[in-house]
């Protein structure tokens, strides 16, 4: 009897250990699921969350193209410059979407600008790619600096580079690409005399002192301009680009 109790009581202990290990297993299995289920969940948000940005980012975008368009039509003529260069200020959307969205954005803006304009261009779009690739290498120097020290010094750094970055490049695509194109409806002689107007210290036949003197700074200026505005208005109008519980 003794022998068979033992037996018996060895059977319930083992039927009670499967028991506890089997609940072990269903609370391990409800504990994975659990995980996995939150991870999921946290997954829909992420997706949604960067959804939500990507639609507000081309709302942005979008916006800040057009008025940069508007931008580009408000023009006028300096005394320190010939009459056929005009100051605008249609830098400064992509400027702000450089700083507000990332560097390819602001690169996008000034493209789509540009592309905009190109329905009324008299230059037969020489002028928009000049504007463009001036545009963009300041906009995007000054944004692809600023990713990686997002305070207001990061924001003067990479605009003073960015802005650098654009006069230096303005030089080349004047000298190869927009004056060439000016010389089939004004003679280059009449272009530089128009410089040494201002300057007469140019010389004859030199228009690559003429951009170096004269386009050279007025694009840096220009650019520096744009910095000053946007510094004054960013924190304004960054919640409407990052929402208005979000500040950059």
């Amino acid at each position: 009897m003794n022998s068979v109790s033992k037996r018996n009581s060895e059977g319930m202990l083992i039927s009670g250990g499967e028991a506890v290990i089997r609940e072990k297993d269903v609370s391990a299995a409800a504990g994975s699921a659990s995980v996995q289920n939150g991870k999921a969940a946290a997954g829909r948000k992420r997706r949604a969350a960067a959804s939500g940005f990507s639609v507000r980012y081309l709302v942005a975008a979008a916006m800040l193209s057009a008025v940069a368009v508007v931008l580009q039509y408000i023009e006028f003529s300096i005394p320190v410059m010939p009459s056929f260069i005009k100051l605008d200020l249609s830098d400064l959307p992509s400027l702000i979407g450089s700083f507000a969205m990332g560097p390819l954005w602001g690169g996008a803006i000034a493209g789509i600008k540009n592309l905009l304009h190109m329905m009324a261009s008299q230059s037969g779009g020489v002028g928009e790619l000049a504007n463009f690739l001036i545009n963009a290498a300041f906009v995007m120097t000054a944004g692809f600096i600023y990713q990686f020290n997002r305070t207001r010094k990061g924001a003067l750094i990479g605009s003073f580079v960015g802005a650098a970055a654009a006069a230096l490049i303005s030089v080349p695509i004047n000298y190869f690409i927009v004056y060439p194109f000016y010389t089939a409806f004004m003679p280059m002689d009449a272009i530089i005399n128009a410089y040494k107007v201002i300057f007469p210290g140019i010389q004859d036949g030199n228009l690559l002192q003429c951009l170096l003197v004269f386009n050279l700074p007025f694009t840096f200026v220009k650019s520096l301009l744009s910095v000053v505005i946007v510094l004054l208005v960013y924190k304004r109008i960054s919640p409407l680009i990052h929402g208005a519980g979000r500040r950059s």
